[in-house]
């Protein structure tokens, strides 16, 4: 596989379809579920003539590339009675490592007012 064949592939993989699900209908109500998607590619190319003297190499080609995407939920669009409402994703683990760096920081703040005032009182 060439890079164009790559970019072309890349292309077909992300589609509105990755983005917004199927909407699921119960009773008078729609749900549309939202992802955010992230994509990321990358190709490369190398070439290598032989050569004569100390860095003598036989001749070389190469090429490679990749390409990689994921899916977060964002949230979903709910529609009721010709209304529609938007509800967040609530991201559970970003919550608990927010709250983790936040204790940290905070440790870290009172243990230097806790050594600054032992330092005072020795003067």
């Amino acid at each position: 596989m060439n890079f164009m064949e790559l970019v072309e592939r890349s292309k077909d993989a992300v589609t509105v379809r990755r983005v917004f699900g199927e909407p699921i209908e119960q009773g008078d109500v729609m749900v549309i579920p939202v992802a955010r998607i992230i994509q990321g590619g990358g190709g490369g190319m190398g070439r290598r003539e032989a050569s004569s003297g100390p860095d003598a190499g036989p001749e070389g080609e190469g090429s490679g590339g990749g390409f990689g995407y994921g899916a977060i939920p964002a949230g979903v669009y709910v529609v009721k009675d010709g209304d529609v409402r938007w509800q967040p994703a609530i991201d559970v683990n970003r919550i608990v490592i927010g709250g983790q760096i936040v204790a940290v920081v905070l440790l870290l703040t009172i243990r230097a007012v806790l050594k600054k005032g032992l330092k005072s009182r020795k003067r």
